[in-house]
């Protein structure tokens, strides 16, 4: 799958083999190193339409994986038992992040979440969307302080700065850290 939407796995595509899914639900993870999440972005699709990052998030390279979140030393790995979050819809980012720890689950890293997207774009659904939490941009001051945005995944409205054209197109977009919003899950 992966080689059809013209991710460059190298010139031995078997050395990144992860194995067999462990499970029928388990999802393809993209490791950062691999490629960018800007250049994930582009390939999602839904309805015929790319998606795109938001023009006022040129620093979403900037946006790394967590402490918390440990992500697999190799180029793709396999994620299991992923869900869009409903049940903290309205929860601000800072609320959902300590809940998912109570209940000893990982938040989405921004890759983990377009892979899901490329291999499941069903997923993203009109008022159903979800944050990536497990990505922030670290601040150089005060240590391990972080910028207050939080990379997210939902549908263009084809509206503002989006442009028309990209109405009902899957995009990479940012929400405040301690904002909520009815519509976003994790």
């Amino acid at each position: 799958l992966l080689l059809d939407l013209g991710l460059d796995l190298g010139p031995d595509p078997d050395a990144v083999d992860p194995g067999a899914a462990p499970a029928d639900d388990a999802i393809l993870a993209v490791h950062p190193r691999l490629a960018s999440a800007a250049d994930l972005a582009v390939l999602m699709r839904r309805k015929g339409k790319p998606g795109f990052v938001v023009e006022d998030m040129t620093d979403l390279a900037d946006f790394v994986p967590v402490p918390e979140v440990t992500l697999p030393d190799r180029p793709l790995y396999w994620l299991e038992g992923i869900d869009r979050g409903d049940d903290l819809l309205n929860w601000s980012p800072e609320e959902a992040a300590a809940e998912l720890a109570a209940r000893g689950r990982s938040p989405l890293t921004i890759h983990e979440g377009i892979s899901w997207l490329l291999q499941r774009p069903e997923v993203l659904e009109p008022n159903a969307c979800f944050m990536t939490i497990g990505s922030r941009k670290p601040k150089s001051r005060p240590k391990g302080a972080y910028d207050a945005r939080t990379p997210a995944l939902w549908i263009s409205g084809g509206d503002g700065r989006d442009g028309r054209e990209t109405k009902g197109a899957p995009k990479v977009g940012w929400c405040w850290w301690r904002n909520r919003h009815t519509w976003l899950g994790f």
